[in-house]
């Protein structure tokens, strides 16, 4: 940045507030001057001197003061903006004096007025010059006094706002400062009701009292009140309309951001930033909604990735149904979020002229991500397990010792039902580890069984020493169904669970049906019963029938 940019930005607090009392002292003063009685010639030379002086003075001692006080906005600044690094605590001073510098600045704007107050009456007083030029110094000191703050308040704030606040907070978090005097919306109103309608109302008052109170008053001492009226007149209504414009264009430019920026989270853009550029109410409803839309954009990512992990996790579960040597198998899981811990997978083994078919149903404690996670680190074992020689419960034992490695600190556990179709034998083995058991139904004899067995969760006891059961093979007609607790606790709108029952009826209803015909008939009663309910476990099932 060039050092003309540079220097004009350190020093623009300070030129803004030469203006507000170049205002007072010269624009203001100039005019109502005009409307009062000559100064006699004899102290002319005097009243010059003093007012010379004084005024020298006072702009000297507030420029001095103004630079002590700015040091650590200008260290700051010259730090930034030539591109090095502000410590902490040095950024804090800076900024909590860059806030609070307003309102130092009238402050000692206002010291200086008051003082003139003083100055002025009392060298009048000095001189003899009588009570009107007594009254009126006093009166003029004390009316562009307020003026000048007034005026003040409203181009220092203007220029923290659109010239320095950008380099000093450019995420925002002005309100978040402590130790700060706020410039809030209501203070905004206060000074304007005061610049454009008390200070004016005094000082007409003010006028119309002293001239009227003469006794011997004369067409041309109307004549004069009717001038000084319309001069005053004008000063405040053309200052009242300026800070009225400044106060419109300050308040009107953030609104119209924040309403920029919700009509964008309306459609689904986070993107947008408000530009905070004060520490009042609106610089506050600025940050939160930086705030807001900052974690709607965190949201709407961590969503993305939710949505793509569903879509990875539902490519590892078979993408299709299994025929195969006289087996029908179908399967489905629903998901209460995103992702699940429920689990479903068939292997074809040692695929030959008599393949064993290996089913597995699982559900991880929890659902969400991390239970996804594990979900998928149990199929990458079985798969790679089941590949190799063993009964199953060798199997389940050695998928067991890998997982309790892997999880044994985080308290996770998933329980698992794996059941193995010899054709070679026509007979059923299977390992029960802490699941609820499979269910074989009978068409012929309308009877159901459980296949039973002990066993723990997977992930809990790296020693543990599984047991397979075994049972003839499925016979033509018979059904298998394999499912997750969810399916069993379903509960509806009233609170009332589902249970076994509903369930173990469709297999009677449709057991001459198709195994992917059974498994829809039961996520329809499942869908019938939650009517509009919230899921609140995943839910899975798998079906088998022989003889298809």
């Amino acid at each position: 940045m060039k050092k003309i940019k540079i220097w004009y930005i350190k020093n623009e607090m300070l030129g803004a507030n030469f203006l507000a009392n170049f205002i007072g002292v010269f624009f203001v003063n100039g005019l109502m001057t005009k409307t009062e009685q000559t100064i006699p010639n004899h102290l002319l030379p005097t009243v010059s001197m003093v007012d010379n002086i004084f005024t020298f003075s006072a702009f000297t001692f507030v420029w001095i003061i103004t630079l002590v006080y700015e040091k650590p906005i200008r260290y700051y600044l010259n730090r930034t903006l030539n591109g090095i690094d502000v410590d902490e605590d040095q950024t804090i001073v800076a900024r909590r004096r860059l806030l609070n510098e307003p309102f130092f600045l009238m402050a000692m704007d206002l010291s200086m007025w008051l003082l003139a107050a003083i100055v002025y009456p009392v060298m009048f007083k000095m001189l003899n010059a009588g009570t009107a030029f007594i009254e009126r110094s006093l009166f003029i000191s004390l009316t562009n006094g307020f003026i000048t703050v007034t005026v003040a308040f409203f181009l220092l704030e203007h220029v923290l706002q659109k010239h320095l606040a950008p380099y000093f907070f450019p995420n925002g978090g002005m309100s978040r400062v402590s130790r700060t005097l706020r410039i809030r919306i209501r203070t905004r109103l206060t000074a304007l009701l005061f610049a454009c309608s008390l200070i004016p109302l005094f000082s007409i008052m003010r006028i119309v009292n002293r001239m009227t109170a003469d006794p011997d008053i004369t067409p041309l001492h109307l004549e004069a009140l009717r001038s000084t009226v319309l001069i005053n007149a004008i000063i405040f209504m053309v200052t009242g309309i300026a800070l009225t414009l400044l106060v419109i264009r300050n308040l009107s430019l953030p609104f119209k951001d924040i309403i920029r920026t919700l009509q964008g989270v309306r459609k689904g853009r986070f993107d947008a930033r408000i530009k905070v550029a004060s520490n009042d109410e609106i610089g506050y409803t600025g940050d939160v909604i930086n705030e807001m839309t900052e974690g709607l954009q965190e949201r709407d990512r961590m969503r993305q990735s939710l949505y793509l992990a569903k879509e990875v996790q539902q490519n590892l579960l078979p993408r299709k149904n299994l025929n195969i040597h006289g087996l029908e198998i179908a399967g489905k899981s629903i998901y209460c979020d995103e992702t699940g811990g429920d689990y479903y997978d068939y292997l074809v083994l040692n695929n030959g002229h008599n393949p064993k078919i290996a089913v597995a149903i699982g559900d991880v404690s929890g659902h969400g991500i991390p239970s996804a996670l594990l979900m998928a680190t149990v199929r990458s074992a079985l798969r790679q397990r089941a590949a190799m020689p063993g009964t199953p419960a060798e199997i389940i034992a050695d998928v067991n010792r890998q997982l309790v490695a892997d999880v044994e600190d985080s308290g996770q556990f998933m329980t698992l039902f794996y059941l193995m179709l010899d054709t070679s034998n026509h007979q059923i083995e299977w390992v029960r580890a802490g699941h609820d058991p499979a269910v074989i139904y009978n068409p012929i004899t309308a009877v159901s069984e459980e296949l039973i067995g002990t066993g723990v969760a997977l992930g809990v006891d790296a020693g543990y020493r599984y047991r397979y059961q075994t049972r003839a093979g499925l016979s033509d007609g018979e059904l298998a169904l394999l499912t997750t607790d969810g399916l069993w606790e379903l509960r509806n709108a009233e609170g009332k669970m589902m249970g076994r029952n509903p369930i173990l009826k469709i297999l009677q209803q449709h057991a001459s049906a198709s195994a992917k015909e059974i498994l829809d008939a039961i996520f329809r009663q499942l869908h019938e019963f939650a009517d509009g309910s919230k899921i609140e476990d995943d839910i899975t099932a798998v079906v088998i029938k022989a003889g298809a």
